[in-house]
């Protein structure tokens, strides 16, 4: 059986992730978030629909009226359950590759389930697998599976809209990514909205090619489609559009640390930083803290994922947090990570400043060579980071204060990911690719 990673439950499509298995955790879901009521949304991928029918099965039949939102992003998912206060489900793998897929749940209201809950709906997942579950509702008391006409996406789009004040970003020109993900649709209509000039590129799913060559894990063919279209700003948004990543006027990119620094000093100069503090994972790059601590910004660091920048947010009753790879939360405004809505604000500070990205992006830091390798293994191995530790501190050991270290599992794949920052490219790759090599000996693989 599946277990949750650090973004719900993943896994290849009709062989780990089963209809057999989304239809126990709708049920399962059912029973340990409550409620009567449940909306669900699915990205691009092929596997989309099937998961779609079993899970919406499997909440109906524990009396649950599911809503289905059909191809929209994570976040409208989440929008649409705050705004109702139901629970959400989002089936997507993210960023992950065409065969894989996943299902997100939220708790009522749009937020992140706790451990607890997911620890919950586990045992009451394996109970369901092994026993059936016992009785369920019959006759008037199952659930319904109706289609929602695309009201709660708009609601959610209009929503994007205020977050910015309502102001025009007419004046920019933008190519958009959709990595024929689930914001195909809706992202060139939000920015065009806006009064942004959008070129869109891979906003042609079909079923298939989601991620492939695209969006924010392949951003090369849109950085030289930026400078192709002498556009201001590239966008490029994931699978299931909860993250961004953005490319300057020169197709240089500009990852989640320069979009999080961007914002927090805007915040800032606004009096809507609370306490002067932003929340990053550690993946985040050391030239990120130390162009914070240069505008007098706390940064608080979390592991990797974003339930636990959301719980740090939470927790200290700070508004701006996120992750390198493009997952950005403004916790004042939304209960999850918005690709779409960090594109907003993000275009809404360079079209106030008048700036090219290029330059608000140098002005907030400066990023140390960051290299990250990631070795795929046969399985998983719980002690392989102990016996590894002698090897880590060797390589923390010869860089010193002049660079950093980060080995840690990945927490949706079974893959070991290594992180060099050191002050040149070279140094960098040079002991990632030991470490990497290490981990690669350990392992057996």
């Amino acid at each position: 059986m599946l277990s949750f990673g650090t973004d719900g439950v993943r896994g290849v499509a009709n062989q780990d992730l089963t209809p057999e298995l989304a239809l126990a955790l709708g049920r399962a879901s059912a029973r340990v978030l409550g409620g009567d009521a449940v909306v669900i949304g699915r990205d691009t991928r092929r596997s989309g629909p099937m998961l779609e029918a079993a899970l919406a099965a499997g909440y109906a039949s524990e009396g649950v009226a599911v809503t289905l939102l059909g191809v929209v992003p994570t976040p409208t998912v989440a929008h649409a359950a705050a705004a109702l206060g139901v629970p959400g489900a989002m089936i997507s793998a993210s960023h992950n590759p065409f065969p894989d897929n996943g299902i997100k749940l939220f708790a009522a209201g749009g937020a992140k389930l706790s451990d607890e809950a997911e620890d919950q709906l586990e045992a009451e997942l394996a109970h369901l697998l092994g026993s059936g579950g016992g009785d369920r509702p019959t006759g008037a008391g199952v659930g319904t599976v109706t289609a929602d006409d695309g009201r709660l996406a708009r609601a959610y789009a209009d929503d994007l809209h205020r977050a910015v004040g309502g102001r025009s970003l007419q004046g920019l020109s933008v190519v958009l990514d959709c990595a024929h993900g689930a914001a195909s649709v809706l992202a060139p209509e939000v920015l065009r909205a806006a009064g942004v000039e959008v070129t869109v590129v891979h906003a042609d799913p079909d079923g298939v090619n989601i991620n492939d060559d695209a969006g924010s894990t392949s951003p090369a063919a849109l950085q030289r489609a930026v400078v192709d279209h002498g556009a201001d700003v590239g966008l490029a948004l994931d699978g299931d559009a909860d993250r961004l990543l953005a490319i300057d006027a020169d197709g240089t990119l500009v990852d989640g640390d320069h979009v999080i620094a961007i914002l927090a000093i805007d915040r800032q100069a606004q009096g809507r930083l609370p306490d002067d503090t932003v929340v990053a994972t550690v993946m985040s790059n050391l030239g990120f803290r130390q162009g914070m601590a240069r505008r007098g910004i706390t940064v608080i660091d979390t592991k990797v994922g974003d339930r636990y920048v959301l719980e740090a947010l939470a927790r200290t009753g700070a508004a701006l947090g996120g992750e390198q790879s493009g997952h950005v939360i403004q916790a004042d405004i939304a209960t999850t990570g918005d690709g779409l809505l960090t594109a907003l604000t993000l275009l809404d500070v360079v079209h106030r400043a008048g700036r090219p990205l290029a330059d608000l992006a140098a002005d907030a830091m400066t990023s140390l060579p960051q290299v990250l390798v990631n070795v795929r293994l046969d399985r998983r191995d719980p002690d392989l980071l102990e016996r590894l530790a002698g090897d880590v501190a060797d390589a923390e050991a010869r860089l010193g204060d002049e660079g950093r270290v980060l080995v840690r599992p990945s927490g949706t794949e079974p893959l070991i990911r290594v992180m060099v920052e050191a002050p040149t490219a070279e140094r960098a790759q040079q002991e990632a690719d030991t470490l990497a090599d290490a981990v690669r000996r350990l392992a057996g693989v």
